[in-house]
Formats: structure tokens, C-alpha cells, sequence
């Protein structure tokens, strides 16, 4: 089976050929961010280009923002403001001979896990991606849940303590206090106090912010990917101790956390949307 993957993000575009569960072909380009419509569009089907197969049963194309699947237009994209209203899906059906689906890309993200990563033997669980901000998709019975304009899985914009869950549960707790994330796991792991203790912090909010994901839809998994997720090791021990709080430990304690491994989920994600749509 060859599908083939788009992951379309603020400053590149990467597209892939997948044949038998593997990327056989891959290609980045530059995203011009600034540039109108047309010309983001024709960089995208460029990349498309370059690994198209005949072969391959269809395109998934993952977006940072929202997606009316409706009326298969692209909403209101994060980092590309000439993007509010695009018919993604109907211009590269146009160009391509192909079926085109398209999605949210943290939805993308939790598709691609359920398909090729560590959500296959999971029926109900949330993919969250903790890196600069925090996405998160969310499948139920083996499915992608994408809720209206593919917006389920928000848990970022919840309210939480002086401002959202997404401001202290991902980069943006140390962007905010002027740091660097990258650094700081460096320092912890060679043993700094000061960056330990930032990650103990890291680990309460943490806590908190996926409690209300398990109040909400108490799945059987959580499975953490991006850049923050790669440090897990170090706010683990203070996430599991708040949660010895959590009211209802029967759901905690039947959750299990899983760390994404594959630095290409977003591309096999996006592909994850032909399998899902057949």
C-alpha cells in the first residue's frame, strides 16, 4: 500500500511517499509563509511533485489550524496569514489524479500514532504534541475524533491558573520566563538545581493540565510527542507524584503514558487520513 503524507508547517513543508508502513521518498522545502495564496499552494504541490507516485491511493495533508471538512476549505492558519480561507483539498484534486484529505495537524499527529506508533494497540487514547505550544488529537474506538472545523482536542486554550494550560504545559513555560527549553534540559541533565527544579515545576502543571483530558475523556493512553516530550525522563517523577492527588485513581492508574519515538509521525500522520477516510 503506498500512501503519500504532507505535514505543512510555519517554515517548511515536508512531503512523503510511505510504501508498506515506510517513508520510501521524502521532500522539504522552505514554506513561504509571507507570500499570497497561490504562491504557498504552488510550494505545497511542488513538494507533493517530488514524491508522487502513481501507485499511491491518496494524499493526506496535515495543517497547522482549522479545517472545515465539510466544505474541504483550510481555516484561519496558524503562521500563514494569506491562509484564512483556502479549498485545499478541491486545488490539489485539481492537480493531482488522487483522493485528498485534510486535517488539523495535531490530529494528524494522534491519526499517525494510531497507524504506525505507539497507539496500535490502543482503541481510545489522545496523541498531545508538547513542543512550542501543545496540540492534541484525539481517537475514540479506533477512530479520529475531529469535532467541528477539526477543533477537538484544545486542551491548550483551557483556562489554568493566570492564563491557559498551554502556557505552562509546554515551551512556553520557559519562553515566558525567558529561557530556553533545549538549554535547560542540557543543564538538568548534567545535574544544575536550578533546572531540575524547573522541570519538577514543568511536571506538576503537566499533571494538572492532562487531569482534565482524563475527567473529560478518561482514555485508556496518553502519548506524548514533541520537543518536550523528549525530556520526559526528567519531569516524570513530579507529574506522577501530583497526580497521587487526582480524585479518581482507578482511571489514573489504568492510563499509560507513552513516549512518541518516530521524528517523522506529522508526514505519516497526514498520510494516516487516506487509511482513516477508507
Amino acid at each position: 500500500m503506498k500512501l503519500i503524507g504532507v505535514d505543512l508547517g510555519g517554515t517548511k513543508i515536508t512531503a512523503a511517499l510511505i510504501e508498506n508502513e515506510k517513508i520510501v521518498k521524502q521532500y522539504t522545502c522552505p514554506t513561504p509563509y509571507d507570500r499570497d495564496q497561490l504562491e504557498v499552494f504552488d510550494a505545497v504541490a511542488c513538494a507533493i511533485s517530488e514524491v508522487f507516485d502513481a501507485g499511491a491511493l491518496g494524499i493526506g495533508i496535515g495543517v497547522p489550524g482549522l479545517v472545515d471538512l465539510e466544505k474541504n476549505q483550510v481555516l484561519d492558519v496558524v503562521n500563514i496569514p494569506s491562509w484564512d480561507i483556502v479549498p485545499l483539498k478541491q486545488l490539489l484534486e485539481d492537480r493531482f489524479p488522487k483522493p485528498v484529505f485534510v486535517n488539523n495537524d495535531a490530529n494528524c499527529f494522534a491519526l499517525g500514532e494510531k497507524h504506525f506508533g505507539k497507539g496500535k494497540h490502543f482503541r481510545n487514547f489522545v496523541g498531545l504534541t508538547i513542543g512550542t505550544g501543545l496540540g492534541a488529537g484525539i481517537i475514540i474506538n479506533n477512530h479520529l475524533y475531529s469535532g467541528q472545523f477539526c477543533g477537538a482536542g484544545e486542551f491548550g486554550n483551557i483556562y489554568y491558573l493566570d492564563s491557559n494550560i498551554e502556557n505552562y504545559c509546554s515551551g512556553m513555560f520557559f519562553k515566558n520566563q525567558n529561557l530556553s527549553g533545549k538549554e535547560q534540559a542540557e543543564k538538568a541533565l548534567n545535574g544544575n538545581a536550578g533546572a531540575l527544579k524547573l522541570f519538577d515545576e514543568l511536571g506538576c502543571h503537566i499533571a494538572r493540565g492532562l487531569g482534565n483530558i482524563l475527567f473529560a475523556l478518561a482514555p485508556e493512553a496518553l502519548i506524548l510527542g514533541g520537543s518536550v516530550s523528549h525530556s520526559f525522563l526528567l519531569f516524570e517523577k513530579s507529574m506522577r507524584k501530583t497526580f497521587e492527588d487526582f480524585p479518581y485513581q482507578r482511571l489514573y492508574q489504568n492510563l499509560k503514558f507513552e513516549v512518541s519515538t518516530d521524528t517523522n509521525m506529522a508526514v505519516l500522520g497526514a498520510a494516516s487520513l487516506v487509511i482513516d477516510a477508507g
